[in-house]
């Protein structure tokens, strides 16, 4: 079996194969699609809907403590119980004095828990804490 170089006058040909591009893009879309969850810095919560957000510039990230429905405390992916909390606010707030350390607690919560780990980030030295609250909907 022959194999053709050239056109019919003998030159080579200028036909593009596609093939490997087309490997390359589906990798890396498989690579993106694996990568993506684990980006995620901080718990799920389902937050309570609020009328009116406070939208701050972001500069750097603020210290997020999740609350999930169970009542579990979370910094990123690190569960830690109420004791552990005032340790890691009093240590991020001396790296980043003056940063928002936000709070956000699951709706289904008793506000007294939120409220509770609210107190505990203010006695552990934090200058301005937060609430974490979804935007409203806008309807047109």
């Amino acid at each position: 079996m022959g194999m053709a170089v050239g056109g019919p006058e003998g030159g080579p040909k200028s036909e593009i194969n596609i093939t490997p591009l087309v490997d390359v893009c589906l990798v890396l879309l498989i690579i993106f699609m694996v990568v993506t969850p684990m980006l995620q810095r901080n718990k799920d919560v389902v937050l309570p809907k609020a009328s009116h957000t406070d939208e701050r510039s972001k500069e750097e990230d603020p210290l997020t403590i999740s609350i999930t429905s169970d009542g579990a405390l979370w910094i990123g992916n690190n569960r830690l119980n109420k004791a552990e909390i005032r340790g890691m606010v009093q240590a991020w707030t001396k790296e980043h004095p003056g940063q928002v350390v936000l709070v956000k607690g699951d709706e289904r919560l008793k506000m007294s828990v939120v409220r509770d780990v609210m107190h505990e980030v203010q006695e552990a030295g934090a200058s301005s804490v937060g609430l974490g609250v979804d935007k409203p909907e806008e309807t047109k």
